[in-house]
């Protein structure tokens, strides 16, 4: 049987849209979670400002990803003859917590209110879920590209035609751009760069349509042709997203600070073809012996990105006593190999590898009991 198609008449589940996000959120957890910030090998930090490096790939490809899966999640449900009303108050339930979820991993573990973010990781993926999800169910795929586009363009004339208030000329720099201005203008409490924020307001916009292209890439798979013409066609789009987000770098430079319309064509592109190349590697081919680390993050993957950020704090908080006071395990860790001779960045390296095989072993004890945790 076709492997797309069966996943839509079955409960089973799509082994390579699990590798895939899975091998994202340890991606994740390995940028996120160097010995020291200040060595960290330069493909493991995001670009300053414009351009791009391996890990400003991390989260939009994670918003795609989520993309598809709302695609094949609720067609599957539209089929079993639920009407679209009938999921709007998981959508919202489900958007709230990711929401407060974001907030409560910022707030942890001082739970310091005065120092609250109302923006973040979580925050931004519970919009981009909320929107994306009521998108698909009200609204058809030319009406999705439709929006996505006129989104994406919407965004490059504002940022790059609109004089910044109080400057008198247009402005794309850190922190002075319409984006940070608007951030400061409505964005409560504490940002992360102080004056602007990376999952800002403005920003949003074209970051949902990055769970859009995902959508359109998910519809793409379930047309009713064979699945190798499927593979290919998802394949040439993310080809051509790619190039014409390549060639709009040249106007609205690729930036994954304040989401550029660039950076969504570009990244959505990269991961268009990455997940063709899954399913064609996965689904089709059979060759499934290197996905068993992304499978068993990719069935968890929330999960795992909050024990990523739970977990943090024992081995971070300075509780061990030393001659020259109390060290965190991390400190500890960093300094003893580095004394070794070993390079900083490596250490660094090292740690970050560990931490993901840390995190891995509750994710894994679920997997192993078919625990799903779904939010």
């Amino acid at each position: 049987m076709d492997p797309l198609s069966d996943v839509l008449t079955t409960h089973k589940r799509l082994i390579s849209l699990d590798a895939f996000r899975g091998f994202t959120i340890i991606g994740m957890v390995i940028v996120n979670d160097p010995a020291s910030w200040s060595h960290v090998y330069p493909p493991l930090r995001h670009a300053a400002w414009h351009g791009l490096t391996p890990t400003d790939l991390v989260f939009p490809f994670f918003l795609f990803i989520m993309g598809v899966s709302i695609t094949l999640a609720f067609t599957r449900r539209l089929h079993q003859g639920l009407p679209p009303k009938a999921f709007m108050g998981k959508i919202l339930r489900r958007t709230l917590i990711l929401y407060l979820l974001g907030l409560f991993l910022w707030l942890w573990p001082e739970f310091d209110f005065s120092h609250i973010r109302w923006t973040g990781v979580l925050q931004r993926i519970a919009m981009v879920y909320g929107a994306c999800a009521f998108l698909f169910l009200y609204t058809s795929w030319r009406t999705q590209v439709r929006i996505g586009v006129s989104i994406l363009l919407a965004y490059w004339l504002v940022m790059c035609f609109v004089p910044l208030p109080g400057h008198g000329q247009v402005m794309l720099e850190p922190g002075k751009n319409i984006a940070a201005w608007v951030d400061q203008l409505l964005l409560p409490g504490y940002m992360w760069q102080k004056t602007w924020d990376p999952e800002g307001i403005l920003s949003t916009f074209p970051a949902i349509v990055t769970g859009i292209t995902g959508m359109l890439a998910g519809q793409l798979l379930l047309r009713p042709v064979h699945v190798h013409t499927r593979i290919m066609w998802l394949m040439l789009a993310g080809f051509f997203s790619y190039v014409a987000g390549a060639v709009w770098d040249w106007f609205f430079p690729i930036n994954k600070n304040i989401w550029t319309s660039s950076y969504v064509l570009y990244t959505s592109g990269l991961a268009a073809m990455t997940f063709g190349a899954s399913i064609w590697l996965v689904d089709v081919k059979q060759i499934k012996s290197w996905t068993w680390p992304g499978v068993v993050f990719g069935a968890n993957a929330i999960t795992a990105y909050v024990l990523h950020s739970l977990l943090n704090f024992p081995f971070r908080h300075p509780f061990i006593p030393t001659a020259t006071g109390k060290r965190s395990i991390v400190s500890l860790f960093f300094d003893t190999f580095v004394h070794w001779g070993l390079a900083p960045e490596l250490v660094s390296l090292f740690w970050a590898l560990l931490y993901t095989a840390i995190v891995f072993i509750p994710v894994w004890w679920l997997y192993h009991k078919r625990i799903y945790i779904k939010i």
